[in-house]
C-alpha cells in the first residue's frame, strides 16, 4: 500500500498489519470523500458498511477516523510521564482495533469494498475532532450510538453533534432490525473514549 495517509484499496486476503494506519486527521491534501467514524461499537461497524457502499457508489475514497481521549477525565500534574506512556499504549491498541474493525466489515461483507481507503487515528476530543474533519469530506457517515453508557438514548453525543453541526451531509446509521444479521460482528476492539 502507498503512504498510511493516501487512500489505498485493501489487499485480499489482508492481515491487520498490512493495513497502515495515519496519526494525522483525514484532510488536505488528500482528496474529500466519505469520513466513517469508527469507535469499535457495533453501530459503528454498521456504520462503516454503510460507508463502504457509499464510497463505491460515489466513486470517493473512504477515510476511517478512530479518535481517542488520552484524558477523558484529565489527570494530575506532575504524571506527564506516566500519562505519555498510556497515551502511547492507548493509541496503539486504537490503531489495532481500527484494522480488525475494518477487516472484520470487509470479510463480512457479500461482496468485498473495492474502493480506496485510508485508516486514521488520532488523540482528541471525538466531537471536535469529527466535526472538524467533516468540514473537508463530502459526506460524514456515523452510527446512531457508539460506546457511550447510555444505551437508552436514540443518539450518541457524536452523532448528535454531526447531526447538528457538520459541514457535510450526514448519514446516521441505525442499528439493524432486531432478528435481523448485522453487516459485520464487532472486531472486539472497543477503546474507552474512542470514536
Amino acid at each position: 500500500m502507498p503512504a498510511p495517509h493516501e487512500p489505498a484499496r485493501l489487499p485480499p486476503h489482508a492481515d491487520a498489519a498490512d493495513l497502515p494506519v495515519s496519526a494525522t486527521p483525514p484532510g488536505p491534501p488528500l482528496a474529500p470523500g466519505v469520513l466513517a467514524a469508527v469507535d469499535g461499537s457495533n453501530g459503528s461497524l454498521w456504520a462503516l458498511d454503510r460507508a463502504m457502499t457509499e464510497a463505491e457508489l460515489l466513486g470517493l475514497p473512504l477515510y476511517v477516523l478512530s479518535v481517542v481521549d488520552p484524558s477523558p477525565g484529565g489527570y494530575t500534574l506532575g504524571m506527564a510521564e506516566i500519562v505519555r506512556d498510556g497515551v502511547a499504549r492507548l493509541l496503539h491498541s486504537a490503531r489495532d482495533g481500527l484494522r480488525r474493525s475494518v477487516l472484520a466489515v470487509q470479510d463480512a461483507r457479500p461482496r468485498p469494498f473495492a474502493g480506496r481507503v485510508s485508516l486514521h487515528v488520532v488523540p482528541g476530543d471525538a466531537i471536535a475532532t469529527v466535526l472538524d474533519c467533516s468540514a473537508r469530506h463530502h459526506t460524514l457517515v456515523v452510527g446512531a450510538r457508539g460506546n457511550g453508557g447510555f444505551a437508552r438514548l436514540l443518539l450518541g453525543s457524536v452523532s448528535t453533534a454531526a447531526v447538528h453541526h457538520a459541514a457535510c451531509p450526514v448519514l446516521v446509521v441505525p442499528a439493524p432490525a432486531a432478528g435481523s444479521a448485522p453487516a459485520a460482528r464487532p472486531a472486539n476492539s472497543a477503546v474507552e473514549g474512542r470514536v
